[in-house]
């Protein structure tokens, strides 16, 4: 994909969602979206700049990605796939919507199916759904780009090989995807929250709220999932610190720094009724649920019970003992001893983390 069809893709991310999941839903085939979808836009690439966007960028996007895919299909087809593909362009019954109505929502458990790897489901998930470029997947994964390219090609053709249905998946198929899907959503706040390109702006709006927008719905769907409530509740608790986060210069502000008088009330009042609900239900906390305990220490009161903080990083390290887990723990154990046994700890992660530029500034 050219520079040009990328930074597009950026400027309109949620066209290029939409675009995908319709071709999607229409042809039943994710290669199939994804090359059409990418050949509109090269066609806007081209035309856009000299003769500027629609009225309905969107529109044009969607009609231009089914023509060409049609034109594909119509290309590669015998004569009895024609007849096929006839009925599908011209005479298809509309799709029953099943357990999921919401296009984007829809595509992303799609994607997720059991039969991937768990990194190959998020990876193909976040390019195909959340538009995200191969390089930023990458730096989300801490892997080369050429790594992360290879993984997602595999995993398409792992579709294709195993003929893997892209259907709408039903009530009872939701509960074994629901890791995948977190994971994916999870993955998008963060690189809306703190973008990994230097070229990208300190926060990236348009993606936190269509992450927490997902987990809304998603919440919606399944209200009695622990993990489900628990990522809402970390986005919204983390959101709530957004407009105090970047400087007027654009500059990422500390926690410790940040005008506490700036957070947004309602968010931490649902952030944390949504902990509450998740205490109360006995259920021993999993990953989301504990990273949201932590955010709901942070904003509570007047300034962050670092104890309190470094207890749940300890139980969250019983769960998920990856490198990133253990800087933010070793960062938390800094804030309540001091800098000595906390660089101590980032010391030791050097060999894991010389590549993650979330290291350094925190060692600093």
């Amino acid at each position: 994909m050219t520079d040009a069809q990328d930074a597009l893709i950026r400027a309109h991310r949620d066209e290029w969602a939409r675009v995908v999941a319709t071709l999607a839903k229409r042809f039943g085939n994710l290669d199939t979206a994804e090359e059409a979808a990418a050949e509109a836009f090269a066609t806007a690439a081209e035309r856009w700049p000299a003769e500027g966007a629609p009225p309905n960028p969107g529109g044009w996007l969607t009609t231009t990605a089914t023509r060409k895919a049609i034109d594909r299909l119509r290309r590669e087809s015998s004569r009895d796939e024609r007849h096929r593909e006839a009925q599908l362009v011209y005479g298809a019954e509309p799709e029953p919507l099943g357990a999921i109505d919401d296009d984007r929502l829809r595509l992303i458990f799609i994607c997720c199916h059991p039969a991937l790897a768990m990194d190959a489901r998020v990876a193909l998930t976040l390019r195909m759904v959340g538009g995200l470029s191969v390089p930023e997947i990458a730096r989300a994964f801490l892997v080369q780009d050429t790594t992360m390219g290879a993984r997602i090609t595999r995993a398409k053709a792992k579709i294709t090989a195993a003929r893997i249905p892209y259907r709408v998946p039903g009530a009872e198929d939701l509960p074994g995807r629901v890791a995948g899907v977190l994971a994916v959503l999870f993955l998008i706040y963060n690189e809306g929250y703190l973008a990994s390109g230097s070229d990208s702006e300190p926060v990236r709006e348009e993606l936190t709220g269509e992450a927490i927008r997902l987990a809304r719905l998603l919440h919606h769907l399944l209200p009695d999932d622990g993990e489900v409530t628990g990522i809402l509740a970390l986005m919204l608790l983390t959101d709530a610190r957004r407009s105090a986060r970047v400087s007027s210069a654009g500059e990422l502000v500390p926690l410790a720094e940040q005008d506490r008088g700036q957070w947004d009330a309602e968010l931490i009042a649902e952030g944390h009724a949504l902990v509450r609900e998740r205490l109360a239900s006995g259920v021993p906390p999993d990953r989301y649920q504990l990273l949201a305990a932590i955010n709901a220490v942070h904003t509570d009161g007047d300034a962050t019970d670092w104890a309190q903080v470094v207890a749940l990083y300890d139980h969250l390290v019983r769960l998920d003992g990856s490198p990133i887990v253990r800087l933010n723990r070793a960062v938390a154990v800094g804030e309540r001893d001091g800098p000595a046994p906390g660089l101590a700890l980032m010391d030791s992660l050097a060999p894991e983390l010389q590549g993650y530029h979330a290291y350094h500034a925190a060692r600093a």
